[in-house]
């Protein structure tokens, strides 16, 4: 043989080594050779039309999602929901709906007891107003929920009564008069920034007492009473916590 293809020969060999060893080492080591990532194909643009066959069918509407916090309306910054600091009597209360009544009870015609669900059917209506706590801050809000009055109104009130009293879940009480809340339409609100009142801020129900004091605004509303009594006294009134509670330079 020559030596040209001995050499040949031997370059043969070493390819054929090689080759083999390229088989070999992985099943030695346990790794493997990976396929080239393919790129994953773009989905269609979202439609609620879909085919079948030839003909095109409309599938039902895409859900929408939960309502989300909204912190500006009509140009009127708001503050968070999160932001008002918790100073209740026993912490936050956690109501049933399964079992839970508003009570309108006192000088009416036809005492109530209406579920959650009912009262939020009623006609609804929104304000930006401002809460002023005793202690010294203040918290803006966009609150939605029903008139006070149309409650009274349906439970046939005496409009000669002098005050409404509120009562709460966790033993709160206070109250405002008959006329304040009537004239000035006061809200009983469900809804704060576009979504459903939180249990921290008062759900299912928080009085909405624009222009006085943050003390006057009832959470956890289970009972509203239409009543005479003039010298009834609420949980920090009957403290020494001034009855008015109004705001200085409120109306």
């Amino acid at each position: 043989m020559r030596r040209s293809e001995t050499i040949l020969a031997g370059r043969r060999h070493m390819t054929a080594v090689a080759l083999a060893l390229l088989l070999i080492i992985p099943s030695l080591t346990g790794c493997r050779r990976t396929a080239p990532p393919r790129t994953a194909p773009v989905p269609p643009a979202a439609s609620n039309v879909t085919t079948s066959g030839s003909q095109l069918t409309t599938a039902p509407p895409v859900s929408k999602l939960g309502s989300v916090e909204v912190r500006s309306y009509k140009g009127k910054r708001l503050d968070a929901v999160s932001a008002e600091p918790e100073n209740s009597i026993k912490g936050p209360q956690y109501v049933d709906l399964k079992t839970y009544r508003l009570a309108v009870t006192g000088l009416v015609a036809k005492p109530l007891s209406i579920a959650y669900s009912d009262i939020t059917a009623m006609p609804a209506y929104e304000k930006v107003t401002t809460l002023h706590c005793v202690e010294g801050w203040s918290v803006t809000y966009l609150w939605q929920g029903v008139l006070i009055r149309d409650l009274l109104t349906r439970a046939g009130y005496d409009a000669t009564a002098k005050i409404v009293i509120f009562r709460c879940a966790d033993g709160y009480s206070t109250s405002l008069p008959l006329d304040y809340v009537v004239g000035r339409d006061l809200l009983l609100a469900y809804r704060m920034n576009g979504v459903v009142m939180p249990p921290e801020r008062g759900f299912p129900f928080q009085v909405v007492a624009e222009d006085r004091l943050g003390y006057k605004w009832a959470k956890w509303v289970t009972g509203i009473e239409v009543s005479d009594n003039t010298n009834f006294a609420g949980f920090w009134e009957s403290q020494g916590a001034d009855n008015t509670a109004t705001i200085p330079g409120a109306n």
